[in-house]
């Protein structure tokens, strides 16, 4: 990884899009060496990976809201306690 660069994996979903936002603008502007276009190509595959993984961790948590019978939200369940 290049020197400045923040790991992926630390990155909160705010930053990793704002990240791949920049890699899809430095890509679709056509100013990158080919070389350097693959490594942005990479790095923009594996932001969007980080991206999904906390859309699906959001919709998981969400999902594990318990509505009650007047449709509102009377409970929520951690999402660490999957059961």
């Amino acid at each position: 990884m290049a020197e400045g660069t923040p790991d992926i994996s630390e990155m909160s979903f705010e930053d990793a899009l704002r990240a791949l936002e920049n890699v899809v603008r430095q890509l679709e502007g056509g100013e990158v060496p080919l070389e350097q276009s693959i490594d942005l190509y990479e790095r923009g595959e594996k932001l969007r990976e980080h991206c999904q993984k906390r859309l699906d961790a959001a919709q998981a948590r969400i999902e594990k809201i318990v509505a009650g019978p007047d449709g509102k939200a009377s409970a929520t369940v951690p999402f660490d306690e999957q059961g």
